[in-house]
């Protein structure tokens, strides 16, 4: 592949969605969060609910917002390992730049994919390929969603066998079999990508040299990680220290409100509802993670009132460091 045919500016053939087809599918969205939504406000005293957040730590809050940074920090780190093992480089700033960008897309667009979409774009300059970038992205995605259901798996196991508790409707067994089974095929995507990849080849049909382009650049990135196993592990840990900061960050909000919650149940209950946000049937999560923790917290014999506490308190924090990623977009067109 010529420098010219792999640089960002090069466009393959894309769909077009109908307009009226994607107004209605957010409109469906919209919809199911608001149902859900009304639906666990029903009968809930909202003062009561202000008043509990007018009196929350403020020390504790602090503590959690800046526990999300250091998420967001670690995150980047992460995505700079694996850009750097395939020959990318990129300033650190710009990276950590990025990452608030698409927090920030991510929290007041309809889907998480535009945050994926800044991302791509940022990088794809510096590593002369769109699809490079994406399947960089999208390797990092992958070790964020195993690290997910690997706490998940932890936290159940330990609720379950140590604390002699509810672990929520899904076995910690169930958990383990999701882990390895994504373990599995993650691995299977590195030693023999091309295997993983050959079920894509009907997709020669509609635009064959396009296509064998894509293919063949994704399997050279994916051969390319298997020769970095270094940076493949500190990718790997770097998402587990991730999905450990993010549930440091909802037991500093339980903290801060007094609400009687082990770090281990939560453990369980901050990754299964980041699981629930990326099913595509609801605003950006709202109603169904609440609903998660409602849910949860009904096990363990708490209020649905401390479940949507630190549900809607923690979903205010991201939102509030979001807004720093929408100063950098900003900042940038200017």
């Amino acid at each position: 592949m010529s420098f010219e045919e792999s640089l960002p500016t090069d466009r393959g053939p894309e769909p077009q969605t109908s307009p009226v087809r994607r107004w209605a599918i957010e409109i469906a969205k919209v919809i199911v969060s608001v149902s859900l939504l009304a639906w666990l406000l029903h009968g809930v005293d909202l003062q009561r609910l202000w008043l509990a957040v007018r009196q929350a730590s403020w020390l504790w809050l602090t503590a959690a917002l800046a526990l999300y940074f250091l998420m967001l920090a670690v995150s980047t780190w992460r995505w700079s390992l694996l850009l750097h093992a395939q020959g990318v480089v990129v300033d650190g700033s710009r990276l950590l730049g990025s990452f608030l960008v698409a927090t920030f897309f991510n929290n007041f667009l309809p889907s998480n994919i535009g945050g994926d979409v800044i991302r791509i774009r940022d990088t794809a300059t510096a590593a002369r390929s769109r699809t490079l970038a994406a399947t960089i992205v999208a390797v990092d995605r992958l070790l964020g969603l195993l690290a997910l259901v690997l706490v998940a798996a932890l936290g159940a196991t330990i609720t379950r066998e140590v604390l002699h508790s509810a672990a929520g409707p899904l076995s910690p067994w169930l958990l383990w079999i999701g882990f390895t089974v994504g373990a599995v095929l993650l691995e299977k995507a590195i030693l023999t990508p091309h295997r993983l990849l050959a079920p894509c080849r009907p997709l020669r049909l509609l635009h064959a040299e396009w296509v064998d382009a894509r293919l063949t650049r994704i399997t050279q990135t994916l051969e390319r990680f298997r020769t970095s196993p270094v940076a493949l592990a500190g990718g790997a840990v770097g998402a587990v220290v991730v999905q450990g900061i993010l549930v440091a960050f909802y037991v500093a909000i339980a903290y801060s409100m007094r609400i009687p919650v082990s770090p281990w149940h939560l453990a369980v209950i901050v990754p299964i509802s980041f699981v629930v946000q990326m099913l595509p049937i609801s605003m950006n999560g709202f109603g169904v993670r609440e609903a998660t923790f409602v849910s949860y917290f009904a096990l363990l014999g708490l209020p649905a009132e401390a479940a949507l506490l630190i549900s809607f308190v923690g979903a205010a924090l991201i939102m509030l460091w979001s807004l720093a990623g929408a100063a950098v977009y900003m900042a940038r067109r200017a």
